[in-house]
């Protein structure tokens, strides 16, 4: 494995524990991935794909094994350092958008930048800029229920990416969404992808669309990586 990837695991393992009962829910997952790749990662319901992905954004510990961002070895950073990797390294989207209904589609942008400290006119021009790059510029004072699904998605994309992420992981992006729909807010992933270097981490149930854009894609089953293929 290569000691300079981008992001390393190494033998990846979470146990939940309940009771006297211990659910593994993802077992000695080693990866390396460059920076500026598109990976994607499938399997079934419970296979472990969203335990992952919490490990990757620092939302969760492993029980054992460790992961490695940039060399920093993110599995032991403390809460406070944590909360600063996930501002200013990672992006996340999800199936449900997780926007602000009473805010307009640029309030919901912005809004992660007040935690930065940016004032209220910088912050609505970066979330502009932003929306720019998503195709949604003119519907910026929609309120989301004014927003169809994919336009939902896109905004929060938009708020995702605000604060310059190294990585953005996406939790089943198109879940919520219809296959046309879908395709654009993958397509979108990929322009990212190549055109700003973007290190892209999505999961999907969706295996043709990983076949299509995604580099590499892992196959997940019980915990475990059964399968690993190198698209392109």
């Amino acid at each position: 494995m290569n000691s300079d990837s981008f992001v390393k695991t190494e033998d990846l393992t979470r146990i939940y524990s309940s009771g006297t009962i211990q659910i593994v829910a993802l077992k000695d997952v080693s990866l390396s991935l460059d920076q500026g790749q598109f990976f994607g990662v499938t399997g079934a319901s419970g296979s472990g794909k969203s335990t992952l992905m919490n490990l990757l954004a620092g939302l969760d510990r492993p029980s054992c094994g460790s992961i490695k961002v940039q060399g920093k070895l993110i599995s032991e950073l403390d809460k406070d350092e944590l909360a600063l990797y996930r501002r200013h390294q990672v992006g996340m989207i999800f199936q449900s958008f997780n926007l602000v209904s009473s805010y307009s589609a640029l309030e919901n942008v912005a809004f992660p930048l007040l935690f930065a400290g940016v004032a209220k006119k910088e912050r609505n021009k970066q979330a502009e800029q932003m929306l720019k790059k998503v195709g949604l510029y003119p519907r910026k004072y929609h309120r989301p229920t004014e927003l169809s699904g994919g336009e939902q998605q896109r905004v929060a994309m938009a708020r995702a990416l605000i604060n310059r992420p190294k990585i953005l992981l996406a939790d089943e992006p198109t879940g919520n969404l219809d296959s046309k729909t879908s395709r654009q807010i993958v397509q979108t992933l990929s322009e990212l992808n190549k055109k700003q270097g973007l290190t892209v981490i999505m999961i999907s149930h969706e295996e043709a669309l990983l076949d299509k854009f995604a580099d590499d894609v892992i196959h997940l089953q019980d915990g475990k990586v059964i399968q690993e293929e190198r698209i392109r």
